[in-house]
């Protein structure tokens, strides 16, 4: 038998509030970006990904893709920007956290918080449908699902700061969710529950791909249209057992894990 469980993630959310007070007054944004995803360092993926951004003023349009992820799992992500942060991807060296709860071979697991410092906090949800700012950061019924996945939003809405960092070369985009066992499900193993939620996996929202957003040139980027659109191995929208998340305080997702079994 083989077992897919089908896990919510959760992502704390700060000083999202304080990157907007900081936005003054700025001529308005337009361009596009792109980024090639590659696995995060430590972690064991092979997956590889590309996305795309283009703003207009502050209406941006993106593009996802994926390759080779957790198949049968939703992989939240997330466009992150931090004027604190390197605003780059993470080195191995930024493996450094001590050991978590239930966690052995630390050195051996990159964690969401360990990334933090490089790509920064969340700024943009890159959900499949609905909101798009941090409070749905894992919002799973609407976040891609399975080992390939493509499709492309229009009309999202993001502050200044945030259309003006995406085409400086100041945002990352990363794709969570990594089986370090390899057994086919987000589970405690030898990762230990997350850093994030005690209740979920690490395997769940530790981060499997990253890549830093880069200006492209004119008609450089084909974006979506203002409504979502999907190329996956398993259409648009995914549903997940009527799973429903909240978001308390801004702060962290709730969530039940839903599953699937298999002969």
């Amino acid at each position: 038998m083989n077992r897919i469980t089908r896990a919510a993630l959760t992502v704390p959310i700060v000083g999202f509030t304080a990157l907007l007070a900081a936005a003054g007054p700025a001529a308005a944004a337009e361009g596009s970006a792109r980024a090639d995803l590659t696995p995060v360092p430590v972690n064991p993926v092979t997956a590889s990904g590309q996305a795309t951004a283009q703003i207009s003023g502050t209406n941006l349009s993106f593009t996802l893709a994926a390759q080779g992820l957790l198949a049968g799992a939703p992989h939240a992500a997330h466009i992150h920007f931090g004027e604190a942060a390197r605003n780059a991807c993470p080195t191995a060296s930024d493996n450094n956290a001590a050991a978590l709860s239930g966690e052995t071979n630390p050195h051996e697991h990159f964690t969401t918080t360990e990334g933090g410092p490089a790509y920064g906090e969340i700024v943009v949800s890159l959900t499949t449908s609905g909101d798009t700012s941090p409070t749905s950061g894992l919002a799973v019924d609407r976040m891609p699902v399975g080992d390939n996945f493509s499709y492309s939003r229009g009309d999202v809405q993001v502050s200044e700061a945030v259309a003006t960092a995406i085409l400086a070369g100041k945002a990352v985009v990363v794709v969570h969710g990594v089986d370090y066992d390899g057994n086919g499900t987000y589970s405690a193993g030898n990762r230990g529950v997350s850093d994030l939620d005690a209740s979920l996996p690490g395997e769940a929202t530790d981060p499997a791909l990253c890549g830093v957003l880069k200006a492209t040139p004119a008609g450089g980027v084909a974006a979506g249209d203002g409504s979502a659109s999907t190329d996956a191995a398993g259409s648009l929208p995914y549903v997940l057992g009527g799973l429903a998340f909240t978001a308390a305080g801004g702060a962290a997702f709730a969530a039940r894990r839903n599953s699937r079994t298999t002969a």
